[in-house]
């Protein structure tokens, strides 16, 4: 136990047997239990975690029969620390790059100060740019951003980061079953934590990388894939938040900034038509696409603006 606390850390698997065992060797001795979740691994992970079992009686090892992806995975394990009651459940990957000395400092703002969710981020450390592979760090820079849209938190970062903590009150409250199931998994849940107004915190931490592990994240198909996700996102979040539980005037803010910028594609079409085929630039049309392009923009920002205020107090 850490401050009377119940502590379950998943670890989410998959061909992870170089990597595994140093995990769970240097895991603090106030962990209760280690929830190892296996994604059908092709190596020897699963026999690895077995053997390491006999000598660590806090482990306990989840088998997927069907590859369900790192978010899968981390719901598995969730699931698990949900049915046993566990006080946090945290979050570190199996391939060592998560560095235990870092739990305390998830920990204490989760006990202490009553904060749901802390996440670390390795973007505001002085070495991340030198430590960060570049296309990981522009792709997480990018996600990050459009994740503060999404999820309506605007003073978080590093939105890709896998080494969380959760309290017992969000553990029961997400429905984990729903959650999304790979890369995508921890801006899906940074939206589900909004609706219900919990508050997230970040940890600066130094990033960890060449400790051995092998990724398996093709870098520009997640971006797309997880754009596309952050963008159905948004909506819901919009509809659940603002719509549904607590009715907010911004929807129609965004709703009519959207509006605008749509009906702006087909005047700036015709505008440059005539342009073009006529060397004649029409003044009405040219008017109207200004407008809806300015107001467009406009209505957008002060939208993002009530959404920012809506959710100062969430940190």
């Amino acid at each position: 136990m850490y401050k009377d606390h119940t502590i379950a850390i998943v670890i989410p698997c998959y061909n992870e047997e170089t990597q595994i065992e140093n995990v769970i060797r240097t895991m603090p001795d106030f962990v209760d239990e280690m929830i190892v979740v296996d994604d059908l691994s092709k190596d020897q992970t699963v026999s690895v975690v077995k053997g390491l079992q006999a000598k660590f009686n806090k482990i306990t090892l989840i088998e997927h029969a069907v590859n369900q992806g790192v978010g899968g995975a981390i719901a598995s394990g969730y699931i698990r620390a949900k049915e046993h009651d566990s006080d946090i459940a945290v979050v570190m990957a199996g391939d060592g790059q998560m560095d235990p000395k870092h739990l305390p400092s998830l920990l204490d703002p989760v006990i202490d100060e009553g904060i749901a969710y802390t996440k670390t981020n390795r973007l505001f450390s002085g070495e991340a740019y030198q430590k960060i592979p570049k296309t990981r760090y522009w792709g997480n820079s990018i996600l990050s951003l459009l994740t503060k849209i999404a999820s309506g938190y605007w003073h978080i970062a590093d939105s890709q980061s896998g080494y969380t903590a959760i309290n017992k009150e969000a553990l029961h409250t997400i429905d984990w079953d729903k959650m999304y199931k790979r890369y995508g998994q921890p801006n899906d849940l940074l939206v589900r934590l909004n609706i219900y107004n919990f508050k997230v915190r970040d940890i600066t931490t130094e990033p960890v990388y060449n400790v051995g592990e092998q990724s398996k994240m093709k870098i520009p198909k997640v971006i797309f894939t997880i754009s596309i996700l952050l963008l159905r996102l948004f909506f819901y979040r919009l509809k659940e938040k603002y719509v549904i539980r607590d009715f907010h005037p911004l929807v129609f803010f965004y709703m009519s900034g959207f509006v605008l910028l749509a009906a702006s594609i087909p005047l700036l079409a015709r505008f440059i038509y005539f342009w073009i085929a006529f060397n004649h630039i029409p003044k009405v049309n040219f008017l109207a696409w200004m407008f809806a392009l300015i107001m467009g923009i406009q209505f957008i920002l002060f939208a993002m603006w009530f959404d920012m205020e809506s959710n100062k107090d969430l940190k």
